[in-house]
């Protein structure tokens, strides 16, 4: 898995903290890691607090590449527009993705949004970006309450592109889950045909470095360096009418 698309089921789900923890597992695990953000939004050009200075605070992982930034808080492709300029090629991105891909051990690909999102008026999204470059999409997902329609359909469109899930990963898992958070798990496994990939603690990126990467490695699966068991959080954490709970 030299390359892995880091999508979402919409915007706010946690694909910046997960691709943050994917890439500070590579790192620990002595893999040469690249963090590439397509196209970042609603910041000024050289403005802080962008998506890859997140990845660089909680990862550790320097090798880190934006390759457009627009300021408006749109969808890439409206952000452009409104700012008056070009839109990002994705075929571009798609060539720098896979030259540093022949020089690193992963390439971790964060998109806008979700997987269907615009990056130009020809409607170009992150669907295609995985496709050129035959890539597996990490979907990242919400714990609560409408979640599941938004995964559901997610998914569908990837199963239409043909591309592959590389596991659903929940971006922020509360501390007190209420019923809908509980519920959703038995759900995700149905919809998805398998147990989550992870579940990040909401709050983690709050534990600085060590503590982020403690978090990483407890909250994703052994296939991104972690050593999440989805069997036990499961029995721990999953709402079955009737069963007795952990």
């Amino acid at each position: 898995m030299s390359v892995l698309i880091v999508s979402g089921t919409g915007t706010g789900v946690g694909k910046t903290v997960v691709t943050a923890a994917v890439a500070a597992l590579g790192l620990a695990r002595g893999a040469g890691v690249a963090v590439v953000k397509p196209a970042q939004t609603g910041l000024a050009e050289g403005a802080p607090g962008s998506d890859l200075d997140e990845v660089r605070r909680l990862s550790g992982v320097s090798d880190v590449h934006e390759l457009a930034r627009f300021p408006g808080p749109l969808s890439p492709e409206a952000a452009a527009r409104a700012a008056g300029r070009p839109p990002l090629n994705l075929r571009d991105a798609a060539e720098h993705a896979a030259k540093l891909a022949s020089g690193r051990d992963l390439v971790v690909i964060e998109g806008a949004g979700g997987l269907l999102v615009r990056y130009d008026r020809a409607g170009t999204t992150l669907a295609d970006l995985a496709g050129w470059l035959g890539a597996p999409v990490l979907l990242v997902a919400e714990a609560g309450l409408g979640t599941l329609n938004q995964t559901a359909l997610s998914l569908e469109a990837m199963t239409a592109r043909g591309l592959a899930l590389a596991g659903l990963v929940i971006g922020s898992w509360p501390e007190r889950p209420g019923l809908a958070e509980r519920s959703n798990l038995a759900d995700f496994e149905t919809i998805t045909g398998g147990p989550p990939a992870g579940a990040l603690p909401a709050g983690c990126p709050r534990a600085g470095r060590a503590g982020f990467l403690a978090a990483a490695r407890a909250g994703l699966a052994p296939v991104f360096g972690g050593e999440f068991d989805p069997a036990v959080f499961l029995a721990v954490h999953s709402f079955y009418p009737g069963k007795a709970q952990i």
